[in-house]
């Protein structure tokens, strides 16, 4: 084998070996895309399993605080409203989302208000059990948005980082939006008296 002849084999086997390093990591680089995907996906889903659970408890409450607060009308329309909204909202983006949320945790502490005008609905077992598990539920939520919205970020920061940023564009990975609270109620409702 003479000079010329060798130097095309090993050149030959060096592209062979460097494609093959191509394809591995572009295997690896979507297989890892997609693993972040779902868990964005995962996170959101626990985030909605809380939210769902805040949204059963909200009649019971409500219906709690009317046996001693019936006159306040205004306030429990405008927490069955916002519940409603809410619910009927479960299946839009998470900026959405987070803005029919935070208009029911507002109404929410508008109605846990109302339990200081009125000693008898404070000291009601059923009002406080709903309490404690409505309080118990924002912190689920609360911890549940924070685990969504660092995921996000990760997942976001790898579709934008070279070199993945090129697979995540040939194979369309797009970036999801935060769930975000606005303002006072990024943390849970305060609901202790």
């Amino acid at each position: 084998m003479n000079a010329g002849t060798l130097i095309a084999v090993v050149g030959g086997g060096c592209v062979c070996l460097l494609l093959v390093l191509l394809v591995v990591w572009g295997v690896v680089t979507y297989n890892k895309l997609v693993r972040q995907r779902n868990q964005v996906d995962a996170a959101w889903a626990q985030i909605d399993v809380q939210l769902k659970r805040r949204y059963d408890l909200i009649p019971n409450l409500v219906e709690t605080v009317k046996g001693y607060a019936a006159h306040e009308r205004g306030t429990l329309d405008a927490v069955v409203q916002a519940r409603n909204s809410a619910v009927g909202n479960a299946g839009a983006n998470p900026a959405s989302r987070a803005e029919t949320e935070n208009m029911l945790t507002q109404t929410l502490g508008r109605l846990f208000a109302l339990a200081e005008a009125y000693p008898n609905l404070k000291a009601n077992e059923n009002f406080s059990a709903l309490q404690g598990e409505l309080a118990n539920t924002e912190d689920k939520i609360a911890y549940s948005r924070q685990f969504y919205n660092d995921t996000v970020n990760k997942y976001n920061t790898k579709i934008q980082s070279l070199p993945s940023n090129i697979i995540a564009g040939m194979f369309h990975f797009t970036e999801r939006e935060y769930f975000e609270a606005a303002g006072e109620a990024r943390g849970p409702v305060n609901v202790q008296f």
